[in-house]
């Protein structure tokens, strides 16, 4: 993933933010959306695409394009940095490979412990048995 060119690529729309807020926000146009086309993308490789198109599938829009979007300050620029933080967040997570498991045995004590208790539980249940004379 190569972010410098990802941010060339990047697509930034404003609009006027919603809700409350006065007359600010009647003027301004301070909400930030990005778009961010993965499969046409130049800074991700094929791996990356296919993996980010899987994991990120409910966040990606028929036309293929990732859309964040950012409202919570006044500032359409801290809006904006806000925004590529954000995007940048969702593609580190959708590209996190989790680390496989490695399976291990039991260490020999534990396994010879193991064996003494049954072989002590045995014992303890054979001296209950009847006994038996001729």
């Amino acid at each position: 993933m190569n972010r410098e060119i990802i941010k060339s690529e990047l697509v930034m729309k404003t609009a006027r933010s919603s809700g409350s807020g006065g007359q600010h926000v009647n003027k301004v146009s301070t909400k930030v959306e990005l778009h961010f086309h993965v499969s046409q993308s130049k800074g991700l490789d094929e791996i990356e695409k296919v993996r980010l198109t899987q994991k990120l599938a409910n966040r990606i829009t028929k036309a293929g394009s990732l859309i964040v979007t950012c409202q919570q300050t006044r500032s359409q620029l801290k809006n904006k940095e806000l925004a590529t933080n954000k995007l940048f967040k969702l593609l580190k997570k959708g590209l996190y490979v989790k680390p496989l498991r490695k399976k291990k045995g039991i260490s020999k004590n534990q396994n010879a412990k193991r064996l003494k208790k049954k072989k002590e539980h045995s014992e303890k249940k054979a001296l209950r048995k009847s006994i038996k004379f001729p």
